[in-house]
């Protein structure tokens, strides 16, 4: 009888052991997420703009090849490679990031470049694309997201793993592993309701009587303005998140100018402004960074529009000369 008692014993300390254990992946798990906070915002104000156009009965069939897409890119592709810099080559990873911003950079200077010069896709070209290959339009449409996804995802994890660093490499894992799965859930879920929003709006308009059916009617009304404004929102997100990526990974790799500017002037504005200081030097910072994204995001667009031309004012001298020839 004793050596039951004993081995109960054993069994209630394992699992005291165990839930002690999971309290604190899950402390840890929840600071990781808060210190990707900003960059979690990010995601949900990019993602919404990829499903505009698009049939609404195959809103939330997009959203969710989007989101296990996004999962795949944490689980399977950034958690291990992460995790194997951190342990081996932990220098690598701000390069590697860097890499990751300038793509952002130059995905949000695009969209700028398409709207000033004229050249931004129209509702009915769009329209007309998805009618012409719907099929190939939701594959062309995952497909951006997922890649503009993996650079938001991958700026995720590695804040996140700099808040665990001190952890060992399971721990690590397990709690970076928590991130991936609730972060994505918490984006896609809100993303889903989001542009959703207008159906529930018109079964509220359809169904309800009074009061229920003005509001239902408010949010069939307001949902095209919060979609085109998440849009805008979006492309911002890329230019502010890819700017603050090459901002911080430039003072980490030793060229500081840039950086300490954009520091001064974010400490001297919040110095300056009393008790909006916090908010304002945020913004301040937010700016800086923005700015940056679009120098760096305008240079590479010039470049890619650049190359295109120059190929084929080649190939139409080789035309030319072999014509006369």
């Amino acid at each position: 009888m004793s050596g039951l008692f004993a081995l109960l014993d054993d069994v209630a300390a394992l699992v005291r052991l165990t839930t002690a254990s999971l309290d604190d992946v899950a402390g840890a798990a929840g600071r990781a997420g808060a210190k990707a906070a900003g960059v979690v915002v990010d995601d949900a104000a990019v993602t919404p703009r990829y499903v505009q156009g698009l049939k609404p009965e195959r809103e939330l069939s997009i959203i969710w090849r989007i989101a296990k897409g996004s999962l795949i890119n944490k689980i399977v592709f950034i958690l291990p490679v992460a995790l194997i810099l951190s342990q081996f080559a932990p220098w690598l990873l701000t390069p590697i990031l860097m890499v990751g911003g300038c793509y952002l950079a130059y995905e949000g200077a695009e969209k700028l470049w398409e709207y000033f010069a004229g050249h931004a896709e129209h509702p009915e070209e769009r329209d007309e694309k998805v009618a012409a290959d719907p099929g190939e339009n939701e594959r062309r449409v995952v497909s951006g997201a997922v890649r503009t996804d993996f650079i938001l995802s991958a700026e995720i994890m590695v804040i996140a793993l700099n808040e665990v660093a001190g952890e060992g490499i399971v721990s690590r894992a397990v709690i970076l592993a928590v991130v991936a799965v609730t972060i994505t859930a918490l984006v896609y879920g809100a993303v889903a309701l989001i542009v959703k929003m207008d159906d529930a709006g018109l079964a509220l308009a359809k169904r309800g009587s009074g009061p229920v059916a003005s509001f239902g009617r408010g949010l069939v009304k307001a949902m095209p303005i919060v979609l085109t404004t998440l849009s805008v929102v979006g492309v911002a997100a890329m230019l502010w998140v890819g700017g603050h990526i090459l901002l911080v990974g430039m003072d980490e790799l030793g060229f500081s100018p840039i950086y300490d500017l954009v520091h001064h002037l974010e400490v001297a504005v919040a110095g300056a402004t009393g008790a909006l200081g916090g908010f304002l030097g945020w913004l301040t910072n937010t700016v800086g960074s923005a700015i940056l994204g679009v120098v760096v995001g305008a240079v590479i667009v010039a470049v890619a529009h650049l190359i295109p031309k120059r190929k084929k004012k080649n190939d139409t001298a080789d035309t030319a000369g072999t014509a006369g020839a």
